[in-house]
Formats: C-alpha cells, structure tokens, sequence
C-alpha cells in the first residue's frame, strides 16, 4: 500500500484533481459553459425554433433536429470537443499555471503600478466607494479585457500563431463545448496579456480613486460577463443561427456573426474577430454583419485537414510540427536548381558571372 501511496497522489493531483475541478466547473457560473447558461442558451434556441417552425422558416421536425440532432452532437469532431474539454483540464495544471507562473514574478500587478503612480505624481485622497464606482469599474475591466482579446485574436490569425489558433478552427460541427477546443499555448498568452493588460488598468483606476476598488458582480461574476453569459453565449458555437440585426451587431457580436468567422469560405475570412463585442471589428475594418436569413456556411479549415485533427494527440502536436516546418521553409535559403525551375534565371546569371571573374582572376 505504502508502494502505491505516491503513485496516487501523483494520479490525484495531475489527473483526478483536474478533471473533477473540470466537472465541476459546469456548475460554476464564473464560466460560460456552465449548465445554467447552457440552459437559457437552448430556451432561447427553443423559442427561435416554435417561431420559425410556426412561420415555416425551418424543415426541422423536432427541437433536436433543430439544434443539429445526432449528426452534429454526435460527430466524431464533438465527441473529439467533450474528450478535450478534460484533457485541457490535465494540460491547464501540468503546463499552463506552471509556465505562467515562471513569468509571474517579472510581471507587474496592480500594486506595482498603484505604487508606480503613487511615487510618480503624489498620494490621492481615497474616495468613498458606490454604486456607480464598481459598476464604472467592472466595465472598464469588460471592455479592456474584450478590446485586448480582440487584437489578440487577430494575433493569432497571423502567420506563425495561426497554427495553434487553427485548432479550434478545424472542428467541422459546433458544439458549445468547441469553445474550450483551445490550444495551450493559446491559453497561456491569453493568462499573461490578462495578467499585463488588466493589471496596468486596475492600478491606473485604483490610482484614480486613491485606494482599491472592487467590481460589482452578480453571483461572484462580472455583471457584464454574466449578462452576455445569459443571452446565448453558448449559441455561438452552435448551428443555430441567430442574428442580431444590422444595428445591434454593430456593437455586440450575434451567435450568427461568430459562425460566420468559423466558416471556410473566402468571403468570410479574417471577419468578426471581437469575443462579446462586434464594436472593434466595427472600428478596425473586420466587421460583417448577418441577416436573419440564415446563411449556407460549412464549418472548418477545408477538407485538407478534416483528417489531421481527429485525436487529443493531433490537437496538442500538430500545432508545433505545422509550427516547426514553416521555420525550417523561411530559413532554407532556396537552391539555384529550384529557382531556375520556377522561371527565375537571376541566380543563374549571378553564379555564371562569379565564375566567370574567378577564371579571369586565374589567368591573370
């Protein structure tokens, strides 16, 4: 027994502890997944069904049919999503807290910068804490949080972190489980621009205010965020579509919008960047606002890869091999032979004057 004894608590906290807190975590209303908005999720996609259905607006025959039936929440891609969703879990305590957590002492908190201010223009005068001063202050922290997560989903859209954002772009169904279908090295830039961005606007306001301010919450959550939560967050990755109307989704991102940046086809590329909020997309040039007619639209990353993302194992390796295979393409210089080959002669005509003054040099 005693032989065993470190085995399971190495079990226990790298692999029973996380997949429990992960189970749990439906039950958490500090995360969108969690079974109460889920449920007004669905009682929002069900009212959209009993109305289309009355209107003969959908061929569905049932509420399941409606939502995607057996062919979406049973696709081998969502079974795929429910399998990951525990094992990110794993991944979260094993490498994402540990390697952000060597970062952490480097970076500054709102203290830091509270003292930074402080020392730079003087002490202020606490003010007396309201109503409207935590309700000021949870927005602030929502739209620095939305407006840095938009630039950083653009990021990831880029080059070299695209391969590592493509995996949540490669589930051919949704499911809103396919939100947690991240990669880790996502998460952990995601941990660390929070842990900058939002430090640095805390200590500003704090400053401001000349002492620390708390949020105004709703049941341990950030009013704003639980309010979004509520109003079919979880319809976004989904295959209901449910638009907001031109107006609205000017400045909140509709479940149809975040559907139209999942699709494969050209004309919706690098659209509807914004997590809660279409308002940057708006202002930067990436909006593309939906209709109440649904749109035919095919999930994924193309047919090319519908076979490469089928394991845990793929979504966790691929990203570094895709990664590791673009570095060694822009380091190799390209060869003379493969150039000539593509219609360009300039190194050719290079090589053949290095070596015509070589011979000349040798007979002089």
């Amino acid at each position: 027994m005693d032989v065993l004894a470190p085995l399971y608590q190495y079990l226990f906290r790298w692999v029973i502890a996380p997949v429990s807190e992960q189970f749990l975590g439906l039950f958490d209303l500090n995360g969108r997944l969690c079974i109460a908005f889920l449920f007004t999720s669905y009682a929002v996609a069900y009212g959209l069904f009993r109305v289309r259905r009355s209107r003969g607006l959908t061929d569905a025959r049932s509420f399941w049919q409606f939502i995607g039936g057996n062919r979406v929440h049973l696709h081998p891609s969502a079974l795929l999503d429910y399998r990951y969703y525990f094992v990110r879990a794993i991944l979260r305590v094993v490498l994402v807290v540990p390697i952000v957590g060597l970062v952490d002492p480097y970076v500054l908190r709102s203290g830091d910068y509270m003292r930074f201010f402080t020392h730079l223009w003087g002490a202020r005068v606490q003010v007396e804490e309201h109503l409207a001063l935590t309700l000021a202050y949870g927005l602030g922290v929502f739209l620095v949080q939305d407006f840095i997560h938009y630039w950083a989903h653009r990021a990831y859209h880029s080059r070299y972190l695209w391969a590592f954002h493509k995996v949540h772009h490669s589930a051919p169904v949704l499911v809103p489980v396919t939100a947690s279908r991240v990669h880790f090295i996502e998460k952990m830039i995601e941990r660390l621009i929070d842990i900058v961005f939002l430090s640095a606007f805390a200590g500003l306001f704090w400053y401001a205010c000349g002492g620390e301010i708390s949020r105004y919450t709703l049941f341990g959550v950030t009013y704003v965020v639980f309010i979004l939560n509520a109003l079919a967050a979880n319809l976004r990755h989904s295959h209901v579509w449910l638009s907001f109307g031109p107006v609205v989704e000017h400045v909140l991102n509709s479940p149809a919008q975040h559907q139209i940046h999942h699709s494969d086809a050209p004309r919706h590329f690098n659209k509807n960047f914004g997590i809660n909020l279409s308002l940057w997309d708006w202002m930067f040039g990436t909006l593309y606002v939906t209709q109440s007619q649904p749109e035919a639209i095919r999930f994924g990353t193309g047919e090319a890869d519908h076979e490469r993302y089928l394991t845990v194992y793929s979504l966790i390796v691929t990203p570094f091999v895709e990664t590791a295979r673009k570095l060694r393409k822009t380091r190799r210089p390209p060869s003379i032979i493969s150039t000539i080959e593509k219609g360009n002669t300039a190194p050719l005509n290079l090589w053949e004057r290095a070596c015509s003054r070589r011979r000349r040099h040798i007979q002089h």
